[in-house]
């Protein structure tokens, strides 16, 4: 008989030692993943992320533990939608260490996002997946998410980026 994991989700402490430390190793995990391009993140980053992150007054974190273990982990950022004229919360990572996927802990901390998106008065809450990552997408479609179309004849909203 399978014995029961006690999972846990919790709002990060940037200040906290302890979640600071699991941060760092959660996103360097996420990092070396080849869907978060496979490569280490460097030490410099790796400690003082949560610290940096601490810095943004509309930043959060969600931590996943399982059994005490870090699991999971999202980081998110209130933002505002001109459109609505309301905030929103991006996602802006979304980890789960490999040794924990399929327990549905993706699931879990995107409705605790959703949650505090709800209680913060947000229209909406948005995320941007690689194209390739088929299984995420498979989590965030059960999550209620999709792609972000205005106008069907000009196609769906791409995520572009230029390196400074």
């Amino acid at each position: 008989m399978e014995e029961c994991m006690n999972i846990e989700i919790l709002q990060a402490d940037y200040l906290n030692q302890e979640h600071g430390k699991d941060i760092g190793y959660l996103m360097n995990c996420y990092s070396e993943d080849p869907m978060g391009g496979g490569e280490s993140l460097s030490s410099q980053v790796i400690a003082s992320l949560a610290s940096e992150l601490a810095k943004i007054p509309h930043a959060f974190s969600l931590l996943c533990y399982v059994d005490g273990k870090p699991a999971g982990l999202i980081n998110c950022f209130e933002c505002f939608s001109t459109f609505s004229c309301k905030p929103l919360i991006n996602i802006h990572d979304v980890v789960v260490v490999k040794e924990f996927r399929g327990l549905g802990i993706s699931s879990s901390m995107l409705s605790k996002v959703a949650e505090i998106a709800k209680a913060k008065g947000c229209c909406k809450v948005t995320l941007e997946v690689l194209e390739g990552n088929e299984i995420a997408q498979g989590s965030y479609k059960k999550s209620g998410f999709s792609d972000y179309v205005l106008d069907p004849s000009m196609g769906r909203a791409l995520f572009w980026q230029k390196a400074l």
